[in-house]
C-alpha cells in the first residue's frame, strides 16, 4: 500500500507500483483538473507539485509518492493569485494546458516574488501552449507577482504542512 498527502488529506492506495501518478489521481482520486496531454513528461499538462516540486505526473511512478505530499490544482482551493492573474488576463484560450501551466508558475512564485520576464520565460518553458497563449501567460504571472500583499497557503513539506506565499 502506497500512503501519501493528496490536497491536505492523507490517502492511500494499492494499485501497482508503476502505475503513473496521474492515473491515480484522475481515476481512483477523481480530481479531473491534472490533464494528460502527450504522455512522456514533455507539455507540462500533468504537472503536480510533489513536496512543492514541480512535477510531471504522466510518467511518475506512483510508488515514488510514498509518505510525500502531492499538490494538483484542485489543491490551491481558486484562491491563489495565479488563478485570480489567469482569469484577470483572460489566459485560457482553450484552457487544456492551464492547470499545468499554474501549477508551474506557482513554484515560480514560491521561489521568486518578483520574477523578471526572463526568469518567467526560463521557469515556464518547458510547459507547452497549443494556442500560442505564452505572452498572456507571462503577463498573468506578473499580475500575480505584482498583486497586493495578500498571501496564499500552499502545501510545504518542509514547513510541515501550508507554506504561504
Amino acid at each position: 500500500m502506497i500512503e501519501f498527502i493528496l490536497n491536505g488529506k492523507k490517502v492511500s492506495t494499492k494499485v501497482p507500483d508503476d502505475t503513473p501518478l496521474l492515473w491515480v489521481i484522475r481515476d481512483e482520486f477523481h480530481l479531473k483538473g491534472t490533464k494528460f496531454g502527450c504522455g512522456i513528461s514533455m507539455c507540462g499538462a500533468c504537472t503536480v507539485h510533489i513536496d512543492g516540486d514541480p512535477v510531471r505526473a504522466c510518467k511518475y511512478p506512483v510508488k515514488l509518492v510514498n509518505k510525500k505530499q502531492i499538490t494538483t490544482i484542485e489543491g490551491l482551493n481558486n484562491e491563489h493569485p495565479l488563478q485570480e492573474a489567469w482569469i484577470k488576463e483572460q489566459v485560457p484560450q482553450c484552457g487544456y494546458c492551464q492547470s499545468g501551466q499554474i501549477m508551474q508558475a506557482a513554484t515560480l512564485l514560491a521561489s521568486n516574488k518578483d520574477p523578471s520576464e526572463k526568469e518567467i520565460v526560463a521557469h515556464m518553458s518547458n510547459n507547452l501552449c497549443r494556442c500560442m497563449a505564452y505572452s498572456r501567460i507571462k503577463k498573468a504571472i506578473k499580475t500575480a507577482a505584482n498583486s497586493t500583499s495578500e498571501t496564499v497557503s500552499i502545501f510545504d513539506p518542509a514547513l510541515n504542512g501550508q507554506k504561504e506565499i
